[in-house]
C-alpha cells in the first residue's frame, strides 16, 4: 500500500474529520468565551475591585535604563488567562452535562423470564418444599 493511500485512508476516517471539526468549533468558541470574559465579566469585576484591570497588575523586576526596556513580570495577564480558562472549562462542563442528560437512556424494565425459566423456578420451589417436609 502506498504512503499516499494510507494517509488518505487515515485522513478520511470519521474520527479525524470529527476531530478537525471539533478543533475549529473549539477555536471559535474560545474566541466567544474570551470576549465574554474580557468585555462582559471583567468590567463589572474591575469596578467591584476599584476600577482596576487585571491586565495592569505587574511587578517591575528591573527598571528601564536608557534604551533597555524594563523587565516586568505581568502577573495580571496570567490571572486573566486563568480566569478565562476557568470560565471555558465551566462552560464545557455545562455543555457536556447537558449532552449527557439528553443522551441518557431510560433504564429498561427487566425482561420477563422465559416460560422455561418460570417452569424451572417452579420445579426448584417444589423440590425445596419436598426437602423441608
Amino acid at each position: 500500500m502506498s504512503l499516499f493511500k494510507e494517509f488518505r485512508d487515515f485522513a478520511m476516517r470519521g474520527n479525524v474529520i470529527d476531530l478537525a471539526v471539533g478543533v475549529i468549533i473549539g477555536a471559535a468558541f474560545g474566541k466567544i468565551v474570551s470576549s465574554l470574559v474580557a468585555n462582559i465579566i471583567m468590567p463589572p469585576l474591575g469596578l467591584l475591585i476599584g476600577g482596576i484591570d487585571f491586565k495592569q497588575f505587574s511587578w517591575v523586576l528591573k527598571a528601564a535604563e536608557g534604551d533597555t526596556p524594563a523587565v516586568v513580570m505581568e502577573y495580571g495577564i496570567f490571572l486573566q488567562n486563568v480566569f478565562d480558562f476557568v470560565i471555558v472549562a465551566f462552560a464545557i462542563f455545562l455543555a457536556i452535562k447537558l449532552i449527557n442528560k439528553l443522551h441518557q437512556k431510560k433504564e429498561a424494565a427487566p425482561a420477563k423470564p422465559s416460560a422455561e425459566a418460570v417452569l424451572l423456578t417452579e420445579i426448584r420451589d417444589l423440590l425445596k418444599q419436598q426437602d423441608n417436609k
